[in-house]
C-alpha cells in the first residue's frame, strides 16, 4: 500500500476535513479526495461519511486508523534505519518513560555518542504498554521503563531502585491535603500507597507523567510522590520539602532487550553494557 495514501487518510482522520488535510499536506483538495478514493477501493471499504459539517470516520475507518498509524510509523523506522546519516554505520532505538530521561538516560546517550560514535540514535518517550509492543515488533532495541511484563524472546534486567519521597510545597501545611497530586507511578506504587495510606480519601488530581505533577506542583503548589532524583534541586533551593514522618517507596527502573543481544548486533550489546555501568553509578541517598 502507498504510504501516502495512509498519510492522506490520518490527515483527514485528524483535520476532519478533506479542505483543511489539503491545505497540512500541500495538495489540492482533488488530490486528497483521488487518494481517499484509491485507497478507499484497494480497501473494499468506505472509510469517511462526507457531510456538510466535514468528514467523519465509519465504523471501517475507525478500524482502519490503528493499522495507517502503524504503517506509517514502520516505513518512517526502515527509513531511518536503512538511511543512515553519513559516517554512521548503525542505528538503535531506545523508548523509556519521561522520567527516566530526565538526570539518567541523557548521560547513556552522553556515553553512546563518546563509546560508539558511528551510531545513530533514536530516542522516544514512551508508556510501558507502547514500548513492550514496540520490542515485540522490533521497532524498539531497548526499553526502560518501571513495570515491564513478561514477553518470551525478551530479557527484563533490573538497573537500579528509584527513591519515592512525599514531598510538599508549603512544609507549614498537614498532610494529607487537598492540593495532592497522584502521580501514576504504576501499580508496585499503587500497592505500597494503599498500604500505608488506606485511609486517604481519592485525590482530585491524577496524573501519568511525573514531569507533569512535578510541574503543577512547582507552580500553583500542593504535594505528591516523585523520585528523590528529580525533586532533590527544589530541596535543596528550598522549593519543595520533605513531608516529615512519611514513607519513602521503592520503583524499580528497568531494560528490556531482546534474549538473542548477547549473541547480536555489537550495537546492541554496547548499548546494554553502557546502561549496566551507569545503573551501578546510580547512587541516590534515601
Amino acid at each position: 500500500m502507498d504510504t501516502e495514501l495512509a498519510r492522506t487518510f490520518l490527515m483527514v482522520a485528524a483535520t476532519g476535513n478533506f479542505v483543511a488535510a489539503a491545505s497540512r499536506l500541500h495538495v489540492t483538495q482533488s488530490t486528497v479526495s483521488a487518494r481517499v478514493h484509491t485507497l478507499e477501493a484497494s480497501l473494499g471499504a468506505r472509510l469517511f461519511h462526507r457531510g456538510r459539517n466535514g468528514a467523519e470516520l465509519t465504523a471501517a475507518g475507525k478500524r482502519f486508523l490503528r493499522h495507517a498509524k502503524h504503517l506509517v510509523r514502520t516505513v518512517e523506522q526502515a527509513r531511518h534505519d536503512v538511511g543512515l546519516p553519513q559516517g554512521f554505520h548503525d542505528v538503535l532505538t531506545l523508548s523509556a518513560r519521561i522520567a527516566l530521561w530526565e538526570g539518567f538516560l541523557p548521560h547513556w546517550v552522553a556515553w553512546m555518542r563518546e563509546s560508539a560514535p558511528d551510531v545513530s540514535l533514536r530516542l522516544e518517550i514512551g508508556f510501558e504498554a507502547d514500548i513492550m509492543q514496540g520490542l515485540i515488533e522490533g521497532t524498539v532495541d531497548i526499553g526502560v521503563m518501571y513495570t515491564p511484563t513478561s514477553r518470551p524472546g525478551l530479557v527484563a534486567e533490573a538497573l537500579f531502585d528509584e527513591t519515592l519521597l512525599l514531598v510538599t510545597s508549603d512544609p507549614a501545611r498537614e498532610w494529607p491535603d487537598e492540593g495532592y497530586i497522584h502521580v501514576d507511578w504504576g501499580p508496585e506504587f499503587h500497592a505500597q500507597f494503599s498500604d500505608h495510606h488506606p485511609h486517604v480519601p481519592p485525590p482530585a488530581m491524577v496524573t501519568n507523567i511525573g514531569w507533569l505533577g512535578l510541574q503543577q506542583l512547582l507552580i500553583y503548589g500542593g504535594s505528591g510522590y516523585f523520585p528523590q532524583r528529580l525533586v532533590r534541586q527544589h530541596i535543596e533551593a528550598g522549593q519543595l520539602w520533605r513531608v516529615p514522618d512519611e514513607p519513602t517507596f521503592k520503583l524499580p527502573a528497568w531494560m528490556v532487550f531482546p534474549r538473542d543481544s548477547e549473541s547480536g548486533s555489537a550495537t546492541l550489546r554496547s548499548a546494554v553494557e553502557g546502561l549496566r555501568s551507569l545503573a551501578r553509578e546510580e547512587q541516590v541517598p534515601a
